[in-house]
């Protein structure tokens, strides 16, 4: 998918890797292929080796692969590819925008922005959801009606960690394992899914935007969610809240009605089939 910067100009289309997953989830020997490396033995052995002293021989090649700059990081000596995915960014390099009245990006990544109905389908990891089903909840489908929804898209070369976006209060914490599909099931009215993507949805109790659910998505293989905190922690905004081993890499907020109103050029860029580059801590919207 094509993104555009804040300023209206387009700057990136789907990497290599974005490419070669949409592929492999959209044929029936890619999902073969998927759900033998999905298998529990495999996937820990690979999660296993990402965490080794001898997963940092891939280091440099992914840096140079994916023209990483790497002067925006902290300085330091990598245990493992792991490690080096969770890096930390250096504080100045991703000020947060501290009026109370902004609701601020999670994370880096490519935003879009939509409005809730009652049959709103949402692509999110080249899967299709309702509210429903993202959340496993009929009364979460409920509670966020004509709110909104925005999906943060990281790629490789994002930096994986994500922050919350008021002050506020953790609730409740939900984890779903993800299951792959062998065959395409017809389902959410005719769209083909393949898969369901593991997730931790998180409720925020926030000071100025409400009830916020927050989703951090991973993947199938060795994708970790890593969430720092657990129910009654009192947040800030900005404030580090998680972050994503190799293979997660989406962030989902919804939004109830009548609490934000989100930053136009992100609502037309949507509207208009692009991606928003957004980076963690950025403006995107302001409580009502």
């Amino acid at each position: 998918m094509i993104c555009k910067n804040r300023l209206g100009d387009i700057v990136k289309k789907d990497n290599s890797q974005d490419a070669m997953l949409k592929s492999i989830y959209g044929n029936v020997f890619g999902r073969f292929f998927l759900r033998m490396a999905t298998m529990p033995v495999i996937s820990k052995t690979a999660g296993f080796f990402l965490s080794t002293g001898l997963s940092r021989l891939i280091i440099k090649p992914f840096i140079k692969s994916n023209n990483i700059d790497m002067s925006e990081y902290r300085k330091c000596k990598y245990r493992s590819y792991n490690d080096f995915f969770t890096r930390e960014i250096k504080p100045e390099k991703r000020p947060v925008d501290n009026d109370l009245s902004v609701l601020i990006s999670p994370a880096d990544g490519r935003a879009s922005a939509y409005k809730i109905n009652s049959d709103s389908v949402f692509k999110i990891k080249d899967s299709y959801y309702t509210v429903e089903s993202i959340l496993r909840s009929k009364s979460g489908a409920k509670h966020y009606k004509d709110g909104y929804c925005v999906i943060i898209r990281l790629c490789v070369d994002n930096y994986h960690r994500y922050s919350y976006v008021d002050n506020g209060t953790l609730g409740s914490v939900k984890f779903i394992k993800g299951v792959l599909h062998t065959v395409n099931p017809e389902a959410l009215n005719h769209y083909n899914i393949y898969k369901e993507n593991c997730r931790e949805c998180s409720v925020l109790n926030t000071e100025h935007f409400g009830k916020i659910t927050c989703v951090e998505v991973g993947a199938l293989m060795v994708g970790k969610i890593k969430n720092l905190h657990n129910t009654g922690y009192k947040f800030k905004k900005g404030e580090e809240k998680g972050m994503f081993e190799f293979g997660g890499s989406t962030v989902v907020l919804f939004i109830e009605k009548d609490k934000v109103v989100l930053d136009e050029d992100l609502l037309k860029n949507t509207m208009e089939g692009y991606e928003t580059a957004v980076n963690m801590g950025e403006h995107i919207g302001k409580c009502l």
